[in-house]
């Protein structure tokens, strides 16, 4: 147990980040503190700090690029990736979508076919409304994109299929009658 020197509240040793310099290896202020402090501060030092950070980048180009391709390469990585891209694009969590995945049996909403390994499904949405529809495979999801979505244009579509199937059997009956 140690006493943060901020709040005065005795805490567990885990509760307090480490600092090489401190006599016991450890901050003096709790996480919580730390934290708290940082955020308030925060608005002061935002230029500055991204400066730096940008500095640091452009200075150290290669160890940048190496860092990024091994967290992209790793497991906790890619989700943290495809959380973010999902919560920025769709306003939706990592849950959600596996939830959405789980209530579709875990295939594309139209076809009925399985992802393909290492490529998600694809979160289907009104773009007029932002409104989630479900999850498309690629295929699925680019089709219904290519018809703007109109279920005019759809439904022409699949009468025009249907047109030319029924000409092809009639083509096929009339060639065996001959």
């Amino acid at each position: 147990m140690r006493t943060c020197t901020k709040c005065g509240v005795p805490q567990p040793l885990e509760n307090f980040y480490k600092a090489v310099g401190g006599r016991d290896g450890l901050r003096g202020d709790c996480k919580e503190c730390f934290r708290a402090r940082a955020k308030e501060r925060y608005p002061e030092v935002r230029d500055r700090e991204i400066e730096r950070a940008k500095r640091w980048r452009d200075d150290n180009r290669e160890r940048y690029l190496e860092n990024q391709r091994r967290l992209q390469q790793s497991p906790e990585g890619r989700r943290k990736n495809r959380a973010g891209h999902l919560l920025r694009k769709y306003g939706i969590t990592l849950e959600h979508y596996d939830a959405l995945l789980a209530d579709q049996g875990g295939v594309c909403g139209v076809c009925g076919r399985l992802p393909t390994t290492g490529i998600s499904l694809h979160v289907d949405h009104d773009h007029r409304t932002g409104q989630i529809r479900g999850l498309l495979c690629f295929r699925c999801n680019n089709a219904l994109g290519d018809f703007d979505d109109s279920p005019e244009l759809l439904t022409r579509a699949a009468e025009w299929i249907l047109q030319h199937r029924l000409q092809e059997r009639v083509e096929a009956l009339l060639l065996r009658r001959a």
